[in-house]
């Protein structure tokens, strides 16, 4: 058990394997939904433990990943004007656009700042009234009631030195796109556990059921993605597909009412481009029309945007499920988190950046 080292309970893990290796008769292909869950699973070694009929796959779970190569590009242009101080979490600063990183627009003058919570941006704005204030608000359905409380508050408080340059995504209309793909291999799901402390899970249940595949929502410890894999095994096994919440001690089926409320106040569903995914119909966020002031992309006339991925690069079809990191050619060697080719090498939840950290590029996994 050396991939558990860290885990004080290596005794729940044992018999969660013994469960899974009873109950496991046939191959099964899952996807885990959350880049914190591919993460774990990578750095536990989840995946070498399970029988080597269960397979694990990466879904386009990390929001940094698939925000669109356009946007990168708009957020340097904006970035790059004299007049704004931009703002971003740090996880942006080093994601590749189609000549540099926001790292790079900051070392040749640029006012690019780090915050760790969107509402730093409030009082940057108020101390710089003659600057425009940005920023970059991306994610998932997590940190959307963040992002939608910093431009209520500024609506309130009258700044309008304040912007927001939005790619928000939602995990439900990804999961269908996977679904109806030609080549999709996937036959359930772990889902996200951070998304659905937020949205509840009865959206997943329609997905279930039209497309009759187990989607188990789970936490990030290595007991709740074993747990999570028994629990869609036992499903696939007995010929049912249903939704089931493995993270029941954080998430609840209706999700946070209040914070639903915020965001719905503030964006409305829209279409999304996804990196390395193309566009998924009603899968992001826009600012609703009473809050267009506060769009970046509209305060700033950044328009259609040019764009080329490094052809080497595969971060698309290891977001779709359909190849690992290990797959790709520059893999570990002309893609590295130093000089990463694709945003699954540079964020901490991509999975190209989990299995360097973490050694699989030095050998080949395996599974007993």
């Amino acid at each position: 058990m050396k991939y558990l080292d860290e885990y004080r309970d290596e005794a729940l893990a044992q018999a969660l394997l013994d469960r899974i290796r009873r109950v496991q008769k046939r191959p099964w292909m899952l996807m885990e939904v959350c880049g914190g869950q591919t993460h774990s699973i990578v750095r536990y070694g989840v995946d070498d433990l399970l029988p080597k009929e269960i397979e694990l796959v990466h879904g386009p779970g990390c929001p940094v990943c698939v925000t669109p190569l356009e946007l990168i590009d708009k957020a340097h242009a904006i970035a790059s004007r004299s007049d704004v101080i931009f703002c971003s979490f740090g996880d942006m600063l080093r994601v590749p656009g189609s000549e540099s990183d926001l790292l790079t627009v900051r070392s040749r003058g640029a006012d690019v700042r780090v915050v760790y919570s969107p509402l730093e941006c409030l009082k940057i704005a108020r101390s710089h009234p003659d600057r425009q204030v940005v920023f970059f608000a991306i994610g998932f359905e997590t940190t959307a009631p963040a992002n939608a409380m910093l431009v209520s508050r500024a609506r309130q408080e009258g700044i309008d030195n304040i912007s927001v340059l939005v790619s928000h995504v939602l995990v439900p209309p990804a999961l269908e796109a996977i679904l109806d793909s030609p080549v999709n291999r996937v036959q359930g799901f772990l889902g996200p556990g951070h998304v659905c402390a937020i949205m509840g899970y009865r959206e997943y249940e329609a997905i279930s059921a039209r497309y009759k595949v187990p989607i188990v929502i789970t936490g990030f410890e290595p007991s709740d993605l074993l747990e999570g894999v028994l629990m869609a095994v036992t499903q696939l096994e007995e010929g049912r597909a249903e939704v089931e919440n493995q993270y029941a001690r954080v998430v609840t089926r209706d999700g946070n009412g209040a914070a639903q409320g915020l965001v719905s106040s503030v964006f409305e569903v829209c279409e999304r481009k996804w990196r390395g995914v193309g566009p998924i119909p009603q899968s992001g966020y826009r600012l609703r029309e009473e809050f267009e002031n506060f769009d970046a992309e509209r305060r700033f006339e950044v328009g259609a945007i040019d764009t080329q991925e490094p052809p080497v690069c595969i971060s698309g079809e290891v977001l779709r499920g359909i190849k690992k990191p290990h797959d790709c050619p520059a893999f570990g060697t002309d893609c590295t988190p130093a000089h990463p080719l694709g945003a699954t090498m540079v964020s901490s939840e991509g999975a190209c950046a989990a299995y360097y950290l973490y050694g699989r590029h030095h050998k080949a996994t395996t599974k007993g």
